[in-house]
């Protein structure tokens, strides 16, 4: 049979055709009619009995190559995702790729899913902004709203208020590690109020104030309220927010009940109500991951984190083998050979090999014998190199993932400009 794809002429037997009969090549040879042949080709000359595909003559190379020999691999200078629909075309199942080109061609269905839906969030975006082009001043005012709030680049307002969102920021996260000051926690503990201690509470409350109305703000100019209470950095809002008006709650009713007689009882119940305070009071720390809404760094990391959780559970894998590896070794080393036994026991013996593996190496547990030694050099070496193995992938993800919002940013910019 000649098959001719793209302008290239093959001679294949028909005995290679019936080896794949559930192929489009396959299904000719069962043709009978002209009609029946045109239904699988786009073209046939009866003279010379070829028979024309127009489609793309270097990925039917490579199809050949499977049907001759076996092997059905991607092509370096072509799309893996036109690929798939030359394979989808032909009739050729991707279980039949190597495994590295089907992991290569996974990554780019996913990063096409993404891109995606990326481009349908952008255009729900623009089409719901068209559909609000009336003259009416609240959907005028809706629209700017959400150009102020969501998007930075949008002008001036945009940037006067992520620059102010930024410094809120910074200065609860200031305002955090003034109050774990010695000599605040001591009026705390005390239960006085100096005018230090009055001027971050007053300061905290601003900033407080300011998330709390940048939240509501959000709110507002959202679309679907439930799909914006589901987004993880509004989550983060929400956690960040609420531990203050709760320690408000919290302070005000212990101040209600320690002015009442209770002996022992109050006091204990002051000492629970001072650690949850302190524990509210700490979580103040998620106001950090606000800056993800205008750092694009950030903005990598959490794609890169979602992208790599294979990677990642790899690397904690290796690191818990390793860890139940080298721990009853040590212990074994010192416990039998040491001069000075501190490893009293396995379990605790996998601090020093978590501690040892990841280089940090704090210098609590020392093994003192040769035996132990030897051990820890070979802990430390496997470290370095289990470490090392997932590093390489998360790397080349995370240089990906920055180019791919960068491209995203780039293209969503010239898209509001035109």
């Amino acid at each position: 049979v000649i098959i001719n794809v793209g302008g290239i002429k093959y001679k294949v037997p028909w005995t290679t055709l019936e080896n794949c009969p559930l192929t489009r090549l396959g299904k000719l040879k069962s043709c009978s009619n002209y009609d029946e042949i045109m239904n699988v080709c786009d073209d046939y000359d009866v003279s010379c009995n070829e028979y024309f595909f127009d489609r793309n003559p270097s990925a039917f190379r490579t199809i050949m190559t499977f049907l001759t020999a076996g092997k059905l691999r991607l092509l370096r200078e072509m799309c893996a995702l036109s690929f798939q629909e030359e394979l989808v075309y032909w009739g050729i199942e991707e279980d039949h790729l190597e495994w590295c080109c089907k992991k290569r061609l996974h990554q780019k269905e996913e990063e096409a899913a993404e891109a995606r839906l990326y481009e349908a969030e952008m255009v729900f975006s623009e089409t719901t902004q068209c559909a609000f082009q009336d003259n009416s001043r609240l959907n005028l005012c809706m629209r700017k709203l959400r150009d102020m709030v969501e998007n930075p680049h949008s002008g001036i307002p945009g940037k006067i208020f992520a620059c102010i969102s930024i410094s809120f920021v910074a200065i609860t996260a200031v305002s955090l590690c003034i109050s774990t000051m010695p000599d605040v926690r001591e009026e705390e503990d005390r239960g006085e109020c100096s005018q230090k201690c009055y001027d971050i509470f007053v300061l905290e409350t601003v900033c407080v104030a300011w998330f709390s109305f940048e939240f509501l703000l959000r709110s507002i100019q959202a679309e679907n309220k439930c799909a914006f209470l589901k987004t993880p950095l509004n989550i983060i809002d929400i956690l960040a927010i609420l531990p203050f008006y709760v320690s408000l709650l919290v302070d005000t009713v212990s101040t209600t009940n320690s002015s009442k007689p209770g002996g022992g009882a109050g006091n204990k119940y002051l000492e629970r109500v001072g650690l949850v305070l302190r524990f509210l009071r700490a979580l103040r720390i998620l106001y950090v991951m606000r800056l993800a809404r205008h750092s694009l760094g950030l903005q990598t990391l959490g794609l890169t984190v979602r992208r790599c959780t294979r990677e990642f559970g790899l690397l904690l894998l290796f690191l818990c083998v390793a860890m139940a590896l080298f721990s009853p070794l040590v212990y074994l080393a010192e416990s039998e050979l040491g001069a000075k036994q501190e490893f009293t026991s396995v379990p605790s013996s996998y601090w020093w090999a978590v501690i040892s593996m990841t280089t940090v190496g704090y210098g609590d547990m020392v093994p003192r014998s040769i035996p132990g030694q030897v051990v820890a050099l070979s802990s430390i070496l496997s470290g370095i190199l289990l470490m090392a193995f997932p590093v390489t992938s998360i790397f080349h993800t995370f240089s990906r993932s920055y180019s791919e919002l960068k491209e995203q940013q780039q293209r969503a910019a010239s898209r509001q400009m035109r």
